[in-house]
């Protein structure tokens, strides 16, 4: 496995910084359980990040949604990285939806699951029918769920194929879904790798589509569309 001299800087600081970080976010809890200010400490801390590594945020789009509103955000996955281009560049009060395992992560993963948060339970029906009640429950209250419609990362940055429950939740919810591309981070941080390089991180963010009178299957379909349609539009702006 590679590892690079970026990466000997960047991994010691940015653990130091995500402990600090974290037992911060742990004592804002007790204080704040609705877990907006958590929202905002992880916005910092993905701020924190990106320049830790010497890796440029671009935003396109920002104009197509409106901060406050309950939204199902939807995009591609392709890095580690796309957790801190997420919460430094989405401005909406979102909850990502990660897998459990992440919960067990020492302080970190107790930080997260404080932090309101949603859980993807993976095994039968009761554990999905659970993380989606979980995710309809955020999206009530007015705030906005942000899933990885793929549900892992590309292995060579490009789209993959999408799996159906954002697109479930969106439609019980009766959630615009807003579609997101991530471009350029597969470049930072491949899958299977510490090397970490520098350059650009690209949001483009599109239109919201509504669910109104469509299938699950039918908003996964149009969704997987547009966030195709832009990956190849700037795809070549990212190399």
């Amino acid at each position: 496995m590679k590892i690079s001299l970026r990466t000997l800087f960047f991994v010691p600081i940015f653990v130091l910084i995500t402990i600090i970080m974290s037992l911060m976010a742990l004592v804002v809890t007790l204080f704040d359980n609705t877990g907006n200010t958590f929202r905002k400490l992880g916005g910092i801390w993905g701020w924190i990040g990106l320049w830790l590594s010497g890796v440029k945020l671009r935003i396109i789009g920002e104009e197509h949604y409106d901060p406050n509103a309950s939204l199902v955000i939807v995009s591609n996955h392709a890095s580690m990285y796309d957790i801190l281009a997420v919460l430094a560049g989405v401005k909406s009060n979102l909850r990502i939806m990660a897998k459990i395992e992440l919960a067990k992560v020492p302080l970190w993963g107790w930080a997260v699951r404080r932090g309101d948060f949603i859980f993807i339970r993976r095994g039968g029906n009761r554990e999905a029918l659970q993380s989606l009640l979980e995710a309809k429950q955020k999206l009530d209250e007015g705030k906005s769920a942000y899933i990885f419609a793929d549900g892992t990362r590309s292995p060579d940055g490009s789209i993959q194929p999408f799996k159906r429950g954002a697109f479930t939740i969106a439609v019980k919810a009766k959630k615009p879904i807003l579609p997101v591309t991530i471009l350029g981070s597969y470049n930072i941080m491949p899958r299977d790798t510490l090397k970490i390089n520098g350059g650009t991180i690209t949001l483009v963010i599109d239109k919201p589509i509504s669910p109104e009178g469509k299938t699950d299957e039918q908003l996964l379909a149009e969704t997987h569309q547009v966030i195709l349609n832009n990956y190849n539009r700037y795809h070549a702006q990212t190399h």
